[in-house]
């Protein structure tokens, strides 16, 4: 990683019991709770996601308040209210019209991989259970890099009837 190349980079995410975080292009759990601060961490920063998670956002529309960034290999591809970048170079380079904006990861799986390297901070909504899941966040309790730093009571949805708690993650400098 180049040394002059730091930002505030966070990642955030919602996981089951085995890191798994979407099946089919879809989250695997649906908690208001952890809506709520999906939006109280990213309100106002910039996001980056794949094209398959910007389409899965409500609406398949940018996130309002946000600057919203897509990574996509797909030259041609476009998304309404969203700055398409097709790589790592090029989102280092776009980013650096905002000096000092936090930058928040939302996924997918991809995504997740790439910016992991750049990433200090993660917020991870943990839900106790597993479900089917086809895409996968690494796990950052078998890191040697990265340590919990916040760990939230457990917490009940009744919705969804499953038990959940907000940890972040810091990495080891």
């Amino acid at each position: 990683m180049d040394v002059e190349y730091r930002y505030d980079w966070k990642l955030i995410a919602c996981v089951d019991d085995h890191w798994g975080i979407g099946r089919q292009g879809q989250l695997l759990v649906d908690i208001p709770a952890d809506k709520k601060a999906f939006k109280a961490h990213t309100i106002g920063k910039i996001v980056v996601g794949g094209r398959k998670t910007m389409e899965g956002l409500p609406g398949a529309r940018a996130l309002p308040d946000r600057t919203n960034i897509v990574l996509s290999t797909d030259e041609t591809y476009c998304f309404e209210g969203a700055q398409v970048l097709h790589s790592l170079q090029e989102l280092k380079q776009y980013v650096k019209q905002y000096p000092g904006q936090e930058v928040y990861v939302i996924g997918g799986e991809e995504v997740y991989r790439l910016l992991l390297p750049y990433c200090d901070t993660a917020y991870i909504t943990k839900v106790h259970r597993q479900y089917e899941a086809d895409a996968y966040f690494p796990n950052l309790d078998e890191s040697q890099d990265w340590e919990i730093c916040e760990q939230s009571f457990l917490q009940k949805d009744p919705q969804q009837n499953v038990i959940y708690e907000f940890i972040t993650y810091q990495r080891i400098q």
